[in-house]
Parts: C-alpha cells; sequence; structure tokens
C-alpha cells in the first residue's frame, strides 16, 4: 500500500472513532443500565437495525472464507447468502414476534422461561465455546491472513490491532455498535464492489477486452463448471488446500442445499442465534420488521462482493495469474488467498478503500460478536450464578471485562487455524455441531406447548456427541446431511420423550401467542414476494 492508501484508511479510522465517540456521549444515558448496554433498547432505527444486522454477518469469513469457496467450487456458495434473505423473511414473521411478546433478551433466557434453567446454562456455555473458540477466533484469524496479504504488516500485528479496534468499539455497548455499522456497511459495500469491478475488468483485459460486462462474458464461458447453484455428485472437484482434490459436492450436497440441512443452518443462525437476533430484540416489533427486511434485500447483493471475486480469480488464474500468490509455503493451492491477491491489484487510493471496508466487515463482526459473548456470559452466567443481586453498574462492569477476556483468548487461539484450507466451510462444519439440537430445541418451544424441559434436556446433551458420531462413522455423508439427519433424530426423541411424560399435557411453561402477532404489514408482504421472486429466478438461471 501507498501513503495514499494509509490516507484514505486514516481517514476511515477517524470517521468511525470520532462517530462512535458521538454516538456513545449523545445516547448515554444518566443511570447504568445493562438493557440499554447491551441491547440499546429503544433506541436502534429500522435502518441502523439492518445494517447491523449484515455488518455483523459479513466479515472476514464472506470476504475472505466465502471469495475463496467462490475460487474453490463456484457460484453454488452463494446459497449460504440468497437463502439467508428468504430465512430472514420467515425469522421477522415468525420468530422476532414471540421473543418481543414475551420480553426475550438473551437466548438463554428464552430457554429458561420456556423449559428451565437447567436446559438455559448447558446451552449458554455451549454457546459461549462456539462463539468464542469458533467465530471470534475465526474472523480474528480470516481477517489478520487478509491484512497482513494487503498491507504486508506482520500477522501478529494485524491479530493484535484488530482485537483491539473491535474492542474499543464494543465497549461502547449496542448503541455504538448499532450506528456505527451503518457507517460500516457503507465502507464495506462501497469498497467491496469497487473490488468486484476490478476483478471483472481484469478479467476483460486478460481476454482482449474492456469493462465488466465483457468480463462477466468472459467468466459465462471460461468458468462454465463454477456457475451452477445446484452441485451434483462427482460434478465439481476443488482443491484441499493440501495438495490434493475433494469433492464440492461433500460441501453443497445437491438438491438437499434447497430442502435440507441449509435450511437447519440460516435459520439457527438468524433466529436462534444471540450475536444475531440481539439487534431486534431492543426495538418494537414493527421497527424489527422493517430492520430485518431491510437486511434481507442486503442480503441479495452479497454475493456479488464477495463470491463473485472469487470466480473471477479462478478464470485467471486458470489462464495462468496469480499462479505463486495462490500458493502456500508448501506449495498447494489456498483458495482463501484469492480475495487478499485481487485487492493488491487495485490501483493507488481505491486499494485504501478496499482495505478499509475489509477492515470494516472484520471490526464489525467481532465487535458484534464480542458483545453477545459478553450479554450471554453476563446475564446467563454471572448473574444467575455468581451475583443475583449485582448492580446495574457492576453487569455493566462485568460485561466489559468479558469482551476483553474473549477477544484475548481468540488472539491466542486464532494462530492455529493457519492450517485451513476454506476458512468459511471450517466455520459452518463446526459450528454445525450444536445448530441441530438448539434448531430443534427452539421450533418445538416455539410452536407446541406440551414439548417439555425433559426433552429439550436430551436434545441439548446429545446433539454434539451425536454430530461427532456421524463426522467419524460416516465422513463420506456431506456435513449438511449430517445436520439434517441429526435435527430429525433429536426432534424425533423430543417428540417420543415428551409424549413419554405422564404429565406433559400439564405444561405451563409455554410462551405468550395470540395468532395477530404473525401478521405482517402490507409493505412487508410486497417486499417479501420482492425477495422470493428475485431468488427463485436466480435459481432457475443458474441451477
Amino acid at each position: 500500500m501507498k501513503l495514499v492508501d494509509y490516507i484514505v484508511f486514516l481517514v476511515y479510522f477517524v470517521i468511525v472513532a470520532t462517530y462512535g465517540t458521538y454516538i456513545y456521549r449523545k445516547k448515554r444515558t444518566e443511570e447504568v443500565d445493562s438493557k440499554d448496554y447491551f441491547l440499546a433498547e429503544g433506541t436502534l432505527t429500522w435502518w441502523a437495525i439492518g445494517a447491523s444486522l449484515i455488518a455483523s454477518n459479513i466479515s472476514a469469513e464472506q470476504f475472505i472464507g466465502m471469495s475463496g469457496s467462490g475460487f474453490a467450487m463456484g457460484l453454488a456458495i452463494s446459497s449460504y447468502e440468497w437463502m439467508a434473505s428468504v430465512t430472514l423473511v420467515i425469522v421477522a414473521v415468525f420468530f422476532i414476534p414471540i421473543y418481543l411478546k414475551n420480553n426475550i433478551y438473551t437466548m438463554p433466557q428464552f430457554l429458561s422461561q420456556r423449559y428451565n434453567s437447567t436446559v438455559s446454562t448447558i446451552m449458554a456455555v455451549f454457546w459461549l465455546l462456539v462463539y468464542v473458540l469458533v467465530n471470534l477466533t475465526s474472523i480474528l484469524y480470516l481477517g489478520a491472513l487478509a491484512i497482513e496479504t494487503v498491507s504486508g504488516i506482520d500477522f501478529t500485528i494485524c491479530l493484535y490491532g484488530l482485537a483491539l479496534f473491535a474492542i474499543v468499539i464494543a465497549l461502547g455497548g449496542m448503541k455504538v455498535i448499532g450506528y456505527t455499522d451503518v457507517f460500516q456497511v457503507l465502507v464495506l459495500t462501497c469498497g467491496g464492489l469497487a473490488t468486484t469491478y476490478l476483478a471483472l475488468d481484469l478479467v476483460a483485459s486478460q481476454f482482449g477486452g474492456s469493462g465488466i460486462m465483457y468480463g462477466l462474458e468472459v467468466i459465462q464461458q471460461k468458468a462454465v463448471s463454477h456457475l451452477h447453484m445446484i452441485l451434483d455428485e462427482g460434478q465439481l472437484m476443488m482443491p484441499d488446500g493440501m495438495g490434493g482434490t475433494r469433492d464440492a459436492y461433500m460441501d453443497l450436497p445437491s438438491i438437499s442445499v434447497l430442502i435440507g440441512g441449509m435450511w437447519i443452518v440460516n435459520l439457527n443462525y438468524w433466529g436462534c442465534n444471540q450475536y444475531i437476533t440481539q439487534r431486534a430484540l431492543g426495538a418494537d416489533l414493527k421497527t424489527a420488521r422493517t430492520g430485518i427486511l431491510f437486511a434481507a434485500f442486503l442480503k441479495l447483493l452479497m454475493p456479488i462482493i464477495v463470491v463473485l471475486p472469487g470466480i473471477a480469480a479462478y478464470v485467471l488464474f486458470k489462464d495462468g495469474l496469480f499462479q505463486k500468490e495462490m500458493m502456500n509455503e508448501a506449495g498447494n493451492i489456498k483458495p482463501d488467498h484469492a480475495y487478499p491477491v485481487l485487492l493488491n491489484l487495485l490501483p493507488n487510493g481505491l486499494k485504501g478503500l478496499s482495505f478499509a471496508a475489509l477492515t470494516a466487515a472484520i471490526v464489525a463482526s467481532l465487535a458484534g460478536k464480542a458483545n453477545s459473548i459478553s450479554t450471554i456470559f453476563t446475564l446467563d452466567i454471572y448473574k444467575k450464578f455468581f451475583n443475583q443481586k449485582a448492580s446495574e453498574k457492576n453487569l455493566v462492569n462485568v460485561g466489559k471485562i468479558t469482551v476483553v477476556v474473549a477477544s484475548f483468548i481468540a488472539i491466542v487461539v486464532a494462530p492455529s487455524l493457519r492450517n485451513l484450507d476454506q476458512g468459511f466451510q471450517y466455520i459452518q462444519e463446526y459450528t454445525g455441531f450444536i445448530s441441530p439440537g438448539v434448531f430443534a430445541i427452539f421450533l418445538l418451544g416455539f410452536f407446541w406447548k406440551r414439548t417439555t424441559s425433559l426433552a429439550a434436556m436430551v436434545a441439548a446433551v446429545l446433539t454434539i456427541p451425536l454430530s461427532t458420531f456421524l463426522k467419524f462413522q460416516f465422513a463420506e455423508v456431506p456435513f449438511l446431511n449430517r445436520m439434517g439427519i441429526v435435527f430429525l433424530v433429536l426432534t424425533a426423541l423430543m417428540i417420543v420423550v415428551t409424549l413419554l411424560e405422564t404429565k406433559s399435557k400439564y405444561n405451563t411453561k409455554g410462551l405468550e401467542i395470540d395468532a395477530s402477532m404473525f401478521k405482517p404489514t402490507v409493505s412487508f408482504i410486497i417486499g417479501s414476494i420482492i425477495i422470493v421472486g428475485v431468488i427463485s429466478a436466480l435459481y432457475i438461471r443458474f441451477w
């Protein structure tokens, strides 16, 4: 990077820091309130909620990991993004009203209120382990890797710098995170589109033309194998990061992506995930739904920003470019190098903007994840087991300490992920060990009042052992299919256990629900129809 790039990045940093400080001072209340700190209760607008959802979701795992998967397997990886748009509509209609009607602020609180404290505690511990050791750690690792590749700054310095930047924002609470995320989304979108434009223009010039339209034509001709949304077994072999290849079907198993495990991934992530739902839990229903719908529209753009550059890098690599840059020290192809390699080709100034976009995505996700970790630990572990009479000020201070401790653990663990071939797939598979059980517990808890605490306990205890058993005993089965199997088995077990309990019909721990909660506005219905129509057209076109 040149001086002008660092100036552009410095401008971005100053704006975020200044705006965050302004929001913190303007919206700070005289009385310390834990709900205000963790949830920004009643202060986030619909556009802030929608932007924060996307800023927290789009991070290094998308920019680096999903772009790497675009290089390896092509457009099919976009299913995670486009199906998420439909999932967000479902969450806005059916999930969020239940949370808001029953004054739910954390996911463990939902489990405690619907089932019992034991189920709540078990899942709180599971979530903390996954959030810290998988999500926070992988985001930090992929982010540091990308920034090291682009800037040349040592990996360890990048690691500490990103963590420190995120800690500063996270310590301001959800209000600061939510409103700075609006600017972060603007930066990551503009910078991401700039990188996509460059990638397509580079493809065009490499094959004797110019302009992004010509670049798209070249991709359609040269990357036919990478332009399918549904992958059959043996259809596409991709690099495994160790010098060999593996079947892309193992990551995205054909039609079951549309009717199987992908729904569990998305509905669990967007509807049963503290990290995500927390953005909407402090708002009224109309504001929350509008914000989520806004996020669903933004989701439609994400493959253009994070997947298309990876496919472009694949076409250029096939034509002889980036042969050295796409290899690791052992000489094996590393798909996750695709996006950083493209960033290095940006002209001066524009490289600084894209660098800022990447940093914005990483920092926003790190801050959001750290806030969710501190929320669960403080409200569902510390307050429940260590200090039930804790003051509001004490809870906020514990939350801030948790942010720092979780970030430190992530810094220590992150370097151990250097052997990954595709970081995005690593995150999906290992969070998938807990997703089926969580989703089964929430789904039956929402919509079947008879579901008992014992049934939920069975699912909570068995989700990781059953997922682990299937992974090592049936390694040839795609992990999305394994998730579907685990979900069906656990759901069946919960139903059986509930029916066997003679007093289950007297369960009084159901939630407060009425039909009117699920009636969206006309404008919401119109927006939802547009989203479903666009996604249907995309799947038909690129089947």
